[in-house]
């Protein structure tokens, strides 16, 4: 082999081990390829985050009622995208309510979503049955995963005349509140809440023009 051809596979021996010691490490790394965020959803969440303060609705205004016979059964959601559509000293009270006991209804895997759930009485002794709620959303039949009872009576399932009885009740989440929620309590089913979301997104525009935003 002549010279020439000597020099000319010892150059090219040179680059490829260049470029090899370039690939483990001697050159600049290449960038791994990412998955791409899909900041769609949080940039919505964002949009959809309202401050606290500028709430003008009364509890009973985002709140599912169900009557049946002497017994009245109101449901109203914790979520702070709907309290904070609520007066301010509403808001206080609920949200203070959800920090005392979200730990106690709050354990396990998984997404839960809280609501108030009160029972009140027009007769005496009447009974009622907490296990019987249930909530359907997006074709699914929800029942309660945990029960935090805020009344001393609520155990004995009984109530006297004009009494109420209240707890915290945990659902499997997430929970979209911007489409239709049904709340079913033995044979008796309400679809309000078809009437609420449109009461919400009127105040979350009002609580907006009120803050600025």
């Amino acid at each position: 082999m002549n010279a020439a051809k000597m020099s000319k596979r010892c150059t090219l021996l040179l680059a490829v081990l260049s470029m090899a010691a370039c690939a483990s490490g001697g050159g600049t790394q290449p960038v791994a390829a990412q998955t791409p965020v899909d900041t769609t959803r949080t940039l919505a969440s964002a949009r959809d985050t309202i401050p606290v303060g500028f709430g003008s609705l009364r509890q009973d205004e985002l709140t599912i009622a169900i009557r049946t016979d002497a017994l009245l059964l109101k449901v109203t959601p914790l979520n702070e995208r709907v309290i904070r559509l609520m007066a301010p000293d509403t808001y206080r009270r609920l949200h203070a309510l959800v920090e005392s006991r979200r730990n106690e209804v709050s354990r396990g895997i998984g997404t839960r979503e809280l609501f108030l759930v009160s029972f009140f009485s027009y007769q005496p002794d009447v009974t009622y049955q907490p296990e019987d709620v249930q909530l359907s959303h997006l074709g699914r039949t929800l029942r309660p995963e945990a029960i935090a009872a805020l009344t001393p009576g609520w155990g004995k399932q009984q109530m006297a005349q004009q009494a109420t009885e209240s707890a915290i009740y945990a659902f499997e989440g997430p929970i979209d509140y911007e489409q239709d929620i049904g709340v079913r309590y033995g044979t008796e089913e309400s679809q309000a809440w078809h009437t609420i979301i449109a009461r919400m997104q009127v105040e979350r525009a009002k609580v907006k023009a009120r803050a600025g935003k």
